[in-house]
């Protein structure tokens, strides 16, 4: 065959082979040892290890380079590992098709794939490892052989160990350091899972597996106790690490139909092969699937730094890392659910009804997605990081409850004010605030059972104390409102009742006046004290403050007297004033008097200041106490005594009782008017009076003078002599007596009209000038009247003119007389009658 150039391309992706039945191929190892963290994690996504919980298991193959290893996983799971790998990822130049060949041998499987088994329950992902004993890492490189055989070993529940039929027996054959490996690699795990071994004879010969076995088993055990063991394992038997078990297949190439098989017959071990009886049925210390992809990168990290290997400690790691993984992924969505964020926001305006069983329901459904995908990681650590997602669950969702809280406070406290208000309508305080307070607080419990949390068993304790403190200041505040509003109406009560009595009882001011202030005070306070404490018994008080509060209403009528006794005594001048002014100017019968001259003006003026000093006696002093005192007999020994006996007690100034502020066994708190007051305001008050006796003295002598209508007797003989002539001839021509009689009537008309007396009050000359301007207009008036009544009769005989003039005269006079005031005209039907004026 001619020699040619050919070049192949093979083309691999970053370790991912193509989608075949067996599903996706990953290489999860490369050659130098470099873990492929995102090719495992799609590998995990692509067929969903995830969610197979414990219910997965893993198969290794470890054998010789260019064992057929890849071949039998392939026919063996159904994979698709490529048994070519030389080809993958590098562009390769070859002259010759024994090139080829030659090239193909020289380099195979190059660090660690992995795949997923197919149609095998349960689910089964599969690892090809790199041949042991290769040409291309050299005799002396066997680092990563020990490597990959430890990490195989600490993953796996089943390792396929592929060997060659011709080398059993053999104390030098390729599968001795290929054991001594297995064996030595699996001291450094602290505590070594159990593993199934199975051995895996390849081109198997005539020789029977019976036969075999034994030989087999033997060089096993050999190589076992040869191996060094640490000194916690020097006893330690084989099958306490490993199940051992044998398995032969037929050649490939020579009987590929047996091989097959076979090799269907050997796939039948792996279905349920982690039920008991199952080859890894026994297996320890798995981990739960969705933490595979960090458990082998932590153990290969580990295997890489040449540590030892503590799988129970790393189980925990995994553990840890992977639940708090999944808590953290569940806080989050969570942390997102649309049901939440509504919820969060509805509580911020309201009471949400319902929340706690909405919250409660949210948690549990996060809850119970970490406890699915967490059940089967160590439980310890599984519960531990519970805890904390419940924690930090319940650190999210507190501020809501607390708002939810405080508005249920507040509702409550808004509900009952209002329900309060409405039973003070019908209840008493205390009842009222009994049943409302219990209804409320039973509210506020329901309403807290509503938005109980069942994860969180808080206590709201604080919040509901905090309530009862709003209700018992809001209550104490009503109170205190309600028992200013009826202290106030009892005290107005209490003022009306006393004010204007007191203040009748110091105006009349007599002997029993304080006596009666005093019964009135006790009447009205005794009524008015019991119907406060009547009201105040619907409030439920202590009865040192019912008893303060009654003192207190007791002591607002005392100072309503007091007052009112003060604010009398600053009127006492006027009062005394008043009180002389009545007494003096009217009589028992309370009519005016008229100074007619047999008045004992000097007694009624003394009794009329006895009086007034009596007043000012009673308005001295405050005598709500049945005390007696001497300030009436002092004021009589002062004030009045003196003026009847003068001249002895100014003789003796420096015995003056009136010269002090104060009063003898009255205390100055009682005293309205001191002494010194009491002796001013009488010296004032003569003062004021004098002129009022002065007057009536003077109209006693006026009246005196006025009733003395004859002249003196000499006066009288006088007329008698001189004037008999005239008085014979009046009695002899009547006439004359008519035409006197009409002078006088129209003299008194003119004198009237003038008014003559008004007229020389500002003097004689203006009382002539004035005349004289008035005198010529009046008498034109007067005859002009006369003619117009004369004019209006009928014209009577001659004979009866004189009665005619007559009455025009009197109607003219009467008609005047009633415009004028000061004249004192008065008319009857006989005839009219005329007085003048009194003389002066």
């Amino acid at each position: 065959m001619e020699r040619q150039s050919i070049i192949l391309t093979f083309i691999s992706f970053t370790g991912f082979d193509h989608m075949g039945e067996g599903g996706c191929c990953v290489q999860l190892l490369d050659g130098d040892g470099v873990f492929n963290v995102a090719g495992i994690e799609h590998f995990m996504n692509s067929v969903k290890l995830a969610e197979c919980g414990l219910s997965y298991a893993v198969v290794s193959i470890m054998g010789p380079q260019s064992s057929g290893k890849s071949t039998l996983l392939n026919h063996l799971f159904g994979t698709n590992f490529r048994e070519m790998d030389a080809f993958r990822g590098r562009q390769v130049f070859l002259s010759s098709a024994l090139d080829l060949s030659a090239f193909i041998k020289s380099q195979t499987t190059k660090g660690i794939w992995l795949a997923k088994c197919a149609n095998v329950e349960p689910f089964t992902v599969v690892m090809d490892l790199e041949g042991t004993d290769g040409r291309e890492r050299g005799e002396d490189d066997t680092a990563f052989e020990k490597q990959s055989a430890l990490f195989a070993l600490a993953i796996s529940d089943i390792v396929l160990i592929n060997m060659w039929c011709h080398d059993i027996g053999r104390e030098q054959a390729a599968n001795k350091p290929l054991l001594k490996t297995v064996f030595q690699v699996m001291m450094r795990l602290f505590s070594p899972r159990k593993t199934t071994l199975l051995f895996v004879i390849r081109d198997k010969t005539k020789t029977p597996l019976e036969h075999l076995e034994p030989v087999l088993r033997e060089d096993i055990q050999k190589i076992w106790d040869n191996v060094p063991k640490p000194q916690a394992h020097k006893e330690t038997p084989l099958s306490e690490f490993f199940n051992v078990e044998v398995v032969a297949l037929s050649s490939f190439e020579e009987k590929e139909e047996l091989f097959r098989e076979q090799v269907a017959s050997l796939r039948q071990r792996f279905y349920h092969s982690i039920a008991p009886g199952g080859l890894a049925g026994d297996r320890r210390g798995v981990v739960p699937a969705s933490g595979f992809s960090f458990s082998a990168q932590q153990i290969w990290m580990v295997i890489k730094e040449n540590k030892d290997l503590d799988l129970p400690a790393h189980k925990v790691m995994v553990a840890t890392v992977r639940c708090e993984e999944i808590a953290n992924e569940k806080l989050a969505y969570t942390s997102a659910d649309k049901e939440w964020v509504q919820l969060e926001e509805a509580v911020q305006h309201d009471i949400v009804p319902g929340f706690g069983k909405k919250i409660t329901a949210i948690l549990d459904e996060c809850l119970a997605g970490y406890d699915i995908e967490a059940f089967y990681f160590e439980e310890a650590v599984r519960t531990s990081k519970r805890q904390q997602l419940e924690s930090k669950l319940l650190q999210l969702v507190s501020p809501a409850y607390q708002t939810m809280l405080g508005h249920i406070r507040s509702k409550v406290l808004d509900d009952f004010k209002e329900a309060f208000d409405k039973a003070l309508e019908k209840e008493g305080f205390a009842v009222a605030a009994l049943e409302c307070t219990q209804s409320s607080m039973f509210k506020f419990d329901r309403c807290c059972e509503d938005a109980a949390i069942e994860q969180a068993n808080w206590d709201p304790s604080k919040i509901r104390d905090k309530l009862q403190r709003d209700i018992g200041t809001h209550l104490a505040s009503v109170r205190t409102a309600k028992l200013s509003e009826l202290t106030a109406l009892f005290e107005g009560q209490l003022n009306k009742a006393l004010a204007e009595p007191v203040e009748a009882l110091l105006d009349a001011a007599s002997d029993n006046t304080w006596p009666a202030i005093r019964e009135l005070l006790q009447r009205e306070t005794e009524s008015a004290v019991s119907g406060f404490a009547s009201a105040l018994s619907t409030f439920a008080l202590d009865q040192a403050t019912v008893d303060k509060m009654l003192v207190k209403l007791k002591e607002y009528g005392k100072n309503v007297v007091e007052s009112k006794a003060r604010e009398e005594a600053g009127r006492v001048l006027i009062r005394m004033k008043d009180r002389f002014s009545t007494l003096f100017s009217r009589d028992a019968d309370s009519m005016p008097r008229v100074w007619t001259g047999k008045e004992d003006i000097k007694a009624i003026t003394k009794s009329a200041r006895s009086a007034s000093l009596k007043l000012l006696s009673v308005m001295a002093a405050i005598r709500l106490d049945e005390e007696t005192d001497k300030i009436e007999d002092t004021l009589l020994l002062a004030l009045v005594d003196v003026s009847s006996n003068g001249v002895k007690n100014r003789s003796i100034q420096s015995l003056d009782p009136l010269a002090s502020s104060s009063w003898q066994e009255v205390p100055s708190a009682k005293t309205l008017i001191s002494p010194v007051q009491c002796k001013n305001l009488w010296r004032q008050f003569k003062a004021e009076t004098e002129y009022t006796v002065t007057q009536a003295i003077a109209a006693q002598a006026s009246n005196k003078r006025n009733n003395s209508m004859l002249p003196p007797p000499w006066a009288i003989a006088a007329i008698l002599v001189l004037g008999f002539n005239e008085f014979m001839t009046l009695l002899r021509n009547p006439l004359y007596l008519g035409v006197i009689f009409v002078v006088f009537l129209v003299g008194k008309a003119i004198w009237v009209q003038l008014d003559i007396a008004g007229a020389f009050q500002n003097g004689a000359l203006p009382g002539l000038l004035s005349l004289s301007t008035k005198f010529l207009p009046t008498v034109m008036n007067i005859l002009k009247r006369l003619a117009e009544e004369g004019q209006q009769a009928a014209a009577p005989p001659s004979q009866s003119k004189p009665e005619l003039d007559s009455k025009v005269f009197r109607n003219s006079i009467r008609s005047n007389s009633t415009s004028d005031p000061s004249s004192n005209i008065s008319s009857t039907e006989d005839g009219d009658e005329y007085s003048s004026p009194l003389r002066k």
